[in-house]
């Protein structure tokens, strides 16, 4: 699942559709995922969903709208996309759709993670900083799905701390994300 319903407020346009590299910046997270071997990719959409519908026009991924995205809250996108999983699910990769710097080898690694201990939740951490994107199993989501604002995933995170099954990772891609122009230039820059 993608998280890419913020409004965009501190970038000053639809970042989800900016370019990156022969693509868009939503675009080259579904790209990432798939080539890491996720099959079925959910988009959450909400501000500027016109400009990711376009973008991903040409993927199979699966969209569905958060009704109360302009609430700013990445909680009620994420209760939106469990909400639209298939019963079968066991378990939601949850990427943020403004992080066109993750790499497959991590999402990869995830997921070979998550296959071959079954944790309820499996994080990548970089230099003992948590980040995205993360696993939850299906046993958790009634717990996300039982969340209200003010309460946060951290809460969630702090709650289940004992639960997490950390992989350790060698790049900080994990911890980047694209909120306003000097963070989409910088990354832009950065880009190998």
């Amino acid at each position: 699942m993608v998280l890419a319903a913020g409004r965009s407020q501190r970038m000053g346009q639809p970042k989800m559709a900016l370019p990156w590299g022969d693509s868009t910046v939503i675009g080259r997270v579904v790209q990432v995922l798939s080539q890491a071997g996720v099959s079925d990719i959910l988009v959450v959409t909400g501000g500027g969903s016109a400009a990711v519908h376009a973008a991903l026009q040409e993927s199979a991924a699966r969209l569905v709208h958060n009704p109360a995205y302009a609430a700013g809250e990445m909680l009620c996108s994420l209760q939106v996309g469990l909400a639209s999983l298939p019963e079968d699910c066991e378990a939601a990769l949850v990427a943020l759709g403004d992080q066109p710097q993750i790499q497959p080898q991590v999402v990869a690694g995830l997921l070979e993670r998550y296959r071959s201990s079954r944790s309820a939740l499996v994080v990548p951490s970089y230099r003992m900083r948590r980040g995205h994107p993360w696993i939850a199993a299906r046993s958790l989501w009634p717990d996300i799905q039982a969340l209200s604002p003010p309460q946060t995933l951290r809460d969630l995170l702090q709650d289940k701390a004992g639960q997490i099954d950390y992989l350790e990772v060698d790049t900080d891609s994990i911890l980047a994300d694209l909120d306003t122009p000097d963070d989409y230039q910088r990354a832009l820059n950065q880009r190998v």
